[in-house]
């Protein structure tokens, strides 16, 4: 009974000596998983503080750079045409307001022809609101590309801009957000695509601009998209129906109004 015993006693500390162990390795391996664990976590931290950094840098939290031939407080103010002429045409618009784009195709080139003639400088301001309303980064997006352009010149701010109305995506695709598309829609005008432009709109670099410009829309007063004014008044640019008028009414509208100065 005794030796049963003795023998029972030590395969005991055997059997406790074994499960000790295996409880150690247990631990350790728990321990090994928890700082692989804690490195990938890391890892995964850190690669979405690079993503978020670049969103940012691609937002409207960096720098302020203003585009040359900008005008304005900030360089909010987009002019075309004469600087000196004592008629101004403010056209506020947003790139992604289908209203907008109706206006550009019926009346565009009749609102150009009379800023070149001398009739009128065009003052534009332009709108981000609808990324808000519908959700994206499109209006800003192509805004800053357009501010791009401007900073190569007015005039390929200008044939820009009618490059984007005329490939105006659907209202609710937010398609304008898409960087790779707006450098293909680029190359439609001539000589804008340079490596400054390029590497100006794939970094973002006038997204805060765009931001500022936007701010300015919203404290204009306007509450509209596309809304148009001859030296302060309000021109009435669409019928009844809601179609734009045509560039003959259009022409008359504005000597009407410039005349009644």
């Amino acid at each position: 009974m005794s030796n049963r015993n003795s023998q029972d006693a030590k395969k005991s500390a055997r059997e406790r000596m074994h499960a000790e162990r295996e409880r150690r390795q247990r631990a350790a391996s728990r321990r090994r998983k928890t700082i692989i664990g804690g490195i990938a976590v890391a890892v995964v931290a850190g690669a979405v503080g690079i993503s978020i950094a670049f969103a940012n840098n691609g937002g409207s939290s960096g720098p302020l750079v203003v585009p040359a031939n900008a005008s304005g407080t900030n360089g909010t103010t987009i002019v075309y045409g004469n600087p000196n002429n004592h008629n101004v045409l403010d056209v506020y618009e947003d790139f992604r307001c289908p209203i907008c784009d109706k206006l550009e195709k019926a009346d565009g080139p009749t609102i150009q022809q009379l800023a070149d003639n001398g009739t009128y400088t065009i003052h534009y301001h332009m709108a981000t609101f609808l990324d808000a309303n519908l959700g994206g980064s499109g209006s800003k997006n192509a805004l800053a590309a357009a501010g791009a352009a401007l900073n190569e010149g007015t005039t390929q701010f200008k044939q820009f801009h009618d490059v984007l109305y005329a490939n105006q995506p659907a209202e609710t695709s937010d398609g304008f957000a898409d960087t790779n598309h707006l450098l293909d829609l680029a190359k439609q005008v001539p000589g804008l695509v340079t490596p400054d432009f390029t590497k100006a709109v794939q970094d973002g670099t006038y997204k805060t601009w765009a931001g500022k410009v936007g701010d300015a829309f919203n404290s204009s007063g306007v509450t509209g998209t596309p809304t148009l004014k001859l030296n302060g008044k309000q021109l009435t640019v669409f019928d009844s129906q809601g179609n734009p008028i045509t560039p003959a009414q259009y022409t008359q509208l504005i000597q009407q109004t410039a005349a009644a100065k």
